[in-house]
């Protein structure tokens, strides 16, 4: 393809500069929303609280024999324990501090964006 088909081609692809604003407007507010529900502290959170819960119910179902094996500390339970309150943390602060909402783009006013 010679340089000139290629800048011929090129012409008929021309944006207006509000074209390309509301483009960028609309991807960066699929960016936040996308933030906010795959937030780390959802994560972390969830997991942490998931296997709290396992190893918690591991450790209270535990032999004398499994206990003994960890100098007489039941180290599945207080683990458990443990991660259950770490979770527990994480989704707490999850909820106290939410991600904030994406600002409105600048130069548009404040109604427009209100759903």
């Amino acid at each position: 393809m010679s340089e000139h088909s290629r800048r011929h081609e090129h012409e008929h692809f021309h944006y207006s500069e509000e074209d390309v604003q509301r483009e960028v407007t609309e991807l960066e507010g699929k960016s936040a929303t996308a933030a906010r529900i795959f937030d780390l502290r959802r994560i972390i959170g969830g997991l942490f609280v998931l296997y709290g819960v396992i190893v918690t119910i591991t450790g209270i179902t535990d032999s004398q024999a499994e206990i003994d094996k960890a100098q007489g500390i039941n180290i599945n339970l207080w683990t458990g324990i443990g991660m259950l309150l770490l979770g527990i943390f994480f989704l707490a602060w999850l909820k106290l501090r939410p991600t904030p909402p994406p600002l409105p783009p600048e130069g548009v006013p404040e109604e427009e964006h209100r759903p």
